[in-house]
């Protein structure tokens, strides 16, 4: 296992989930999978994953926002993530690799764009029709590959402002998500010996990154 570029690309993943709320999956499947195969990579980190978000609903629960997380983005995430578990197990893995990979760079050049034009951070919210499309279709990836936070963050961000409660939002939302995909891992097989040995290793970015992610959090302007 090549241990050390994935103690960085997890570090820096936890980084981010830690200070914004959403990022660690992204960035270890997008950086990882040039090291370690997606279908290995995700039963290891998604285990990690679900500590973290155990731990920031469990600090941070007065900031939640439930009228948001559990009355329509959970209930629609649900929705699409069986199709996106079904893909992960029967369509061929490099499909989806690329899929994937075009999926990061398209969302991450919109953004991009974005900002060039410095639109204003705080965009109105979407219709319902396009909210909820955009919240299957992020359960879809998600079930496929723990990482539908970039489409939920574009619908969620419109409607939560405040970067705590944006955070503890979306952390009780990857805890109810990945809970799923840790038992679906479990019942599928995936999470044998080595799985838990990789998962096991990368405890040690696990924490730093919180660490350092909380450090983030607590002293970077919201609008930086």
């Amino acid at each position: 296992m090549p241990i050390l570029p994935l103690f960085f690309i997890v570090f820096l993943a936890f980084v981010a989930e830690a200070s914004v709320g959403f990022g660690s999956t992204v960035i270890t499947v997008a950086l990882g999978a040039l090291w370690v195969p997606v279908d290995t990579l995700l039963p290891a980190f998604v285990p990690l994953n679900l500590l973290m978000s155990i731990y920031l609903v469990a600090r941070y629960r007065t900031h939640i926002v439930w009228s948001v997380v559990a009355a329509r983005v959970l209930p629609l995430m649900l929705v699409g993530m069986p199709v996106g578990m079904l893909a992960f197990r029967r369509l061929d893995r490099g499909v989806l690799v690329l899929a994937f990979g075009a999926f990061v760079v398209l969302l991450s050049s919109a953004q991009l764009v974005s900002l060039a034009r410095r639109r204003p951070a705080a965009a109105r919210p979407l219709t319902p029709v396009a909210g909820g499309a955009l919240l299957v279709l992020a359960g879809v990836i998600h079930g496929a590959f723990a990482t539908g936070g970039p489409l939920v963050v574009y619908v969620m961000g419109r409607q939560i402002a405040e970067k705590a409660a944006f955070r503890a939002s979306l952390s009780l939302l990857w805890l109810a998500l990945n809970l799923v995909l840790v038992v679906s891992y479990v019942a599928s097989g995936q999470l044998a010996e080595p799985t838990l040995i990789m998962a096991a290793w990368l405890l040690l970015p696990l924490g730093a990154g919180l660490v350092v992610g909380e450090w983030v959090h607590h002293r970077i302007p919201e609008a930086r």
